[in-house]
């Protein structure tokens, strides 16, 4: 017996929805657009209902036994289903790792810089590693970085734990650091009066744009740690020279 050949684009594609005329059973349990229920009827016959009124035949419960369909916009229902998991994933409390980059030689200025933008992402419920990269006979002096990490860390004792202390890897220091409780039961009633702020301003019709204020100046951080980042190898370039 022939093998059915393995297509990898189904693998990654998953499961689909069914609709209209993909749906290939000879009976169905169908839904009106309305949540109201027609009963079991055949697949022809609860597709000519749908066509007739301008919807399709969408399948909800492949499962079932028949298989239950609602008459809907499918096209609307995609919306809908996107925008759901869109408010899902904007509810949810994520916590991200922002890095900060050092090198031994970074000036007082610069260093002051990063011991802020840490600070401000701390504040926004981020953990944040530092990474003191080594160079040439830089790594005889790991000391250098030891005290950066030391001074950085009494900057943001009132925010931050310690998770990970400074530990090394081949030419690299880490130091992980994270937000106390305090700070993330903050961050929480801060993002909970946001939201109840954007459903207000949805109810009454109004535009809410509070919403991305903080994203947007976290993004104008870390651009100027990556310009701040690159000045620096920059400067390895010239010293190289």
């Amino acid at each position: 017996m022939a093998m059915r050949r393995f297509d990898p684009r189904q693998a990654q594609r998953g499961p689909q929805i069914r609709i209209n005329n993909r749906i290939r059973v000879p009976e169905v349990r169908v839904v009106d657009d309305d949540g109201s229920m027609l009963g079991i009827l055949s697949t022809q016959e609860a597709l000519k209902r749908a066509q007739e009124r301008g919807l399709d035949l969408v399948e909800v419960n492949p499962k079932a036994d028949p298989p239950v369909c609602k008459i809907l916009d499918f096209g609307k229902y995609k919306y809908d289903e996107k925008k759901k998991a869109k408010e899902a994933k904007r509810k949810q409390t994520t916590v991200e790792i922002k890095e900060i980059k050092l090198r031994p030689k970074t000036d007082d200025h610069d260093l002051a810089f990063k011991a802020r933008a840490a600070r401000r992402f701390l504040e926004a419920g981020h953990k944040v590693k530092f990474t003191v990269r080594f160079r040439g006979r830089e790594i005889t002096h790991p000391e250098k970085a030891q005290e950066q990490l030391d001074w950085i860390t009494k900057q943001a004792d009132d925010l931050a734990n310690i998770e990970v202390r400074p530990t090394m890897e081949q030419r690299t220091m880490t130091l992980l650091m994270a937000p106390k409780p305090a700070v993330m039961q903050k961050v929480a009633q801060a993002r909970a009066a946001a939201e109840k702020a954007r459903q207000k301003a949805i109810a009454e019709g109004r535009a809410h744009t509070h919403d991305n204020t903080e994203e947007e100046e976290i993004e104008k951080l870390e651009r100027e740690l990556d310009a701040k980042d690159g000045d620096d190898d920059d400067d390895d370039d010239d010293d190289a020279a």
